[in-house]
């Protein structure tokens, strides 16, 4: 059996069946995966995944081993692990995991070290901890990646930042920043699986509360969105002038945190951002006020400031639910330690939108491997022609058809003369 380091391998079974059944809802990474097993376009090149363990993932690392990846696998987050499909991965597909749900910051990290131990010419990351860890502690492997594919808003920030500083060593490819990823994946998968991660952790009903969304972004949005549609009134924090004025015309109420925090019953950060909700904040909150994240890092929220303020703290009173009193007697719940309450607590994005992210990343594996040696050391955008061909497939797989522009309407787009 292939190297791993899991919570239980006994669940395999289970999670067999679970990545058959999200497989029902991915046809366009199946018709991929079928030209993959008879092209072979990764055949040798070892790859290394730092991405959410998940049934829709299980899915995608299939899919790169059928086009001939030799490809290991670790968790992007300390909580979004599905142990089963971990087992499942191990046991029936032969792929290398390192991964378990609930591990400590220590083991996280020693699991991204093992898939660092691989030896990669291909890196996939959601939220760039493989990546920086490459170019902190490895510059021999560094030197030989051909090119890294970034899944998250979070990690396609933290790898332009080190852009600037000149400080990255290869090629980034911004699969997050792709249509077919954050129009579909970030607004309408964010959106619903917020919703379930926060619902199955606290069984509240959002009809009738006020719940405060923390940037409007397209995860913010999305959430907004489905927090409105289920009877919330919907109030959105922002920092940036344009997507404060573009919620304001869709409806929300805008207002600073600091005007929010004494409104809310529910809060929810989706900013990418760090301590977006501070004590000041907390200070002017109700009695039950519910905090989750939804950002990748669980530096949205600031714990340790939440924590000094408690003059008590009950873990666990549900599964995923911390319980913080105040000086005052208020409680405050804190939801999945502050982490991406939309895996840690559920079971993240249904397969059906993912399905158009894990193609992308699929595919544009395939265009590094492709054009190794040739692309600029920068974040590159994903090329238009994997977009159009993954949404023009999409499009059949869900019976839709479409125009296509007529020979005049291609010259009338091209040219200049003609006026009214």
């Amino acid at each position: 059996m292939v190297d791993y380091d899991i919570a239980d391998l006994s669940l395999a079974d289970e999670g067999k069946n679970r990545i058959e059944w999200a497989e029902r809802d991915m046809p366009v990474l199946v018709k991929i995966r079928e030209r993959f097993e008879r092209e072979k376009p990764l055949a040798g090149k070892r790859m290394a995944a730092c991405l959410h363990v998940t049934t829709e993932t299980a899915n995608l690392v299939r899919t790169l081993k059928a086009g001939g990846a030799d490809v290991v696998l670790c968790a992007s987050n300390p909580l979004s692990t599905q142990d089963d499909v971990a087992a499942a991965l191990v046991k029936y597909y032969d792929i290398p995991v390192f991964a378990k749900k609930g591990e400590d910051h220590d083991t996280y990290y020693a699991h991204i070290r093992r898939c660092i131990a691989h030896n990669p010419v291909v890196t996939m990351d959601d939220g760039a901890d493989l990546v920086s860890n490459i170019h902190f502690d490895y510059p021999d492997v560094a030197r030989q990646i051909l090119g890294s594919m970034e899944e998250t808003t979070t990690g396609v920030i933290r790898l332009r930042a080190m852009e600037r500083d000149g400080a990255l060593k290869f090629p980034v490819i911004a699969v997050n920043d792709a249509e077919t990823k954050n129009l579909f994946d970030n607004r309408y998968g964010t959106g619903q699986s917020t919703v379930d991660g926060i619902l199955r952790a606290t069984n509240i009903l959002l009809a009738g509360k006020v719940v405060v969304v923390a940037g409007y972004g397209w995860c913010g949005k999305g959430f907004a969105m489905r927090a409105r549609g289920m009877g919330a009134n919907v109030i959105v924090t922002e920092v940036n002038p344009i997507r404060a004025l573009e919620a304001a015309m869709d409806g929300y109420r805008v207002m600073p945190m600091i005007q929010a925090a004494e409104l809310g019953d529910v809060f929810c950060t989706l900013t990418g951002n760090y301590h977006v909700i501070r004590p000041e904040h907390v200070e002017r909150m109700k009695d039950g006020a519910i905090l989750a994240n939804s950002g990748h890092f669980n530096v949205e929220i600031d714990i340790e400031g939440l924590e000094k303020m408690a003059t008590r703290v009950r873990r666990g009173i549900r599964r995923f639910v911390d319980e913080y009193t105040l000086a005052d007697g208020r409680r405050i719940y804190l939801l999945a330690d502050g982490r991406l309450i939309n895996l840690a607590a559920a079971e993240g994005h249904p397969a059906s939108v993912m399905d158009m992210s894990f193609a992308t990343q699929a595919l544009t594996a395939e265009w590094v491997v492709k054009n190794a040696g040739k692309l600029e050391v920068k974040v590159h955008r994903v090329p238009k022609e994997i977009e159009d061909w993954i949404a023009n497939l999409k499009l059949e797989t869900m019976g839709i058809a479409i125009d296509r522009l007529t020979p005049e309407q291609e010259k009338y787009l091209r040219s200049w003369e003609m006026g009214t």
